[in-house]
């Protein structure tokens, strides 16, 4: 099937989407999260295929970690996609009304966007997460995984598609394009007049490839150089617990650390404690000269590793001499994903809340929380890091435009 066929069958099922009310689109997340369950064997054998062909291929474990599906995994996918069902439904909302002096009522109401395209990269959960959340949304999604989980993301897409047309959706409501090639995904890119918005999904090169070739609408997601500030009035413990966690947790997503700003002046525990912690961890630090003489084992980093998303074992270190400098930094080198301090000094947390320019600032907590989950979004489809019409973690609101409802009696200009 080409492309255009594709988009054709998604623009027939973005109109019946469009009126199919929330409880036929909760039947179907239903009937599509038992789906994946019930023939989570076929979904773990295509998988199974990808994980050999990925380890032939070089692909490091972190890297591997996000391919993996397992029993338990594909459970926790379908209990997302119920999670998304039990959502309140977006479609119909009134954003607010006037009713003008010559009598017109003006609403606002919210509406899908239509036909959604995604390109991303090897996690075979994002092709669940995104298909339950546009189907709530009353979006047409057309999927386009990378090659290292084609085999994984064939198998879910199948799955998910019978089960919608068994509970009568139409076919073009979940569909995966097969074909990886770039040629595929630059036709993809360009499907004016048939995708409404492409969102791509993954690393710095694909995002920047779609932003610089495609000619629909895009909403560009980030990749993650989140940093870490440690402030010198600052718990030492829980700065070591909130930097393990955000860097080594699972160091393969975009909301993991991947540089650490210390203040020059932070409790010398903080110092022996973290380096500690990181050797155990075997995390390897690329250091400033100050890190370097304090920790023989760090390398010493090149200016590129402060805008480097390791996406593994490794982290970027530097000292500062006061918070404003940490700032600098972090708006010079960030992406503008997550970024976060650990102080006690109430002053310094509120500058750094209203002057680090980002989608998600914290304080005092790990950067790991910039998920739609733990936002209480349901799943996700990505984290904008652009500043129109979605930023953060993008859930069934980000997923929807609106359009103005004007009703009158015969008013006429």
């Amino acid at each position: 099937m080409t492309l255009i066929e594709m988009g054709q069958r998604a623009k027939e099922a973005a109109r019946f989407l469009n009126t199919a009310g929330t409880f036929r689109k909760n039947d179907a997340l239903f009937a599509m999260a038992d789906a994946l369950v019930t023939r989570a064997d076929l979904i773990l054998a295509a998988n199974e295929a990808d994980i050999a062909v990925a380890r032939e291929n070089g692909m490091s474990e972190s890297m591997l970690d996000r391919l993996t599906l397992t029993s338990e995994r594909i459970c926790a996918i379908a209990d997302g996609v119920r999670a998304v069902a039990a959502l309140p439904d977006p479609v119909g909302e009134t954003l607010g009304e006037v009713r003008r002096p010559n009598g017109l009522r003006i609403a606002k109401r919210r509406v899908p966007l239509g036909v959604i395209g995604v390109i991303y990269e090897a996690r075979p959960n994002v092709t669940a997460d995104v298909a339950a959340l546009c189907l709530k949304s009353s979006n047409a999604c057309i999927l386009r995984g990378g090659k290292e989980a084609i085999s994984s993301n064939r198998a879910m897409a199948q799955v998910m598609a019978q089960a919608l047309e068994e509970v009568g959706f139409p076919a073009g409501t979940v569909q995966l394009v097969e074909d990886t090639s770039r040629e595929t995904a630059t036709e993809m890119m360009r499907l004016n007049g048939y995708i409404d918005v492409l969102i791509p999904r993954g690393g710095a090169g694909l995002i920047q490839s779609v932003v610089q070739n495609a000619t629909v609408p895009v909403i560009e997601t980030g990749t993650g150089n989140c940093h870490i500030y440690v402030d010198a009035e600052c718990d030492p413990d829980m700065a070591v617990d909130i930097v393990i966690n955000a860097k080594t947790s699972r160091p393969s997503v975009c909301n993991a650390a991947e540089s650490l700003l210390i203040h020059k002046n932070a409790p010398v525990a903080f110092y022996e404690k973290m380096r500690t912690a990181f050797i155990q961890k075997k995390v390897e630090v690329r250091g400033c000269p100050v890190i370097c003489d304090l920790w023989n084992e760090a390398i010493p980093a090149t200016e590129a590793d402060f805008d480097t998303e390791f996406l593994d074992y490794m982290i970027s270190v530097k000292t500062v001499n006061n918070i404003d400098e940490a700032i600098d930094h972090i708006n010079a080198h960030g992406t503008g994903h997550s970024e976060c301090i650990v102080t006690e000094n109430y002053t310094n947390a509120e500058h750094f809340l209203d002057c680090v320019d980002a989608a998600a600032v914290y304080v005092n907590a790990s950067t790991r929380f910039t998920d739609g989950n733990e936002f209480g979004f349901g799943a996700e489809i990505g984290i904008s890091t652009q500043k129109m019409h979605a930023r953060g973690p993008m859930g069934l609101q980000e997923l929807t435009t609106f359009k103005y409802i004007i009703r009158g009696n015969g008013q006429v200009r």
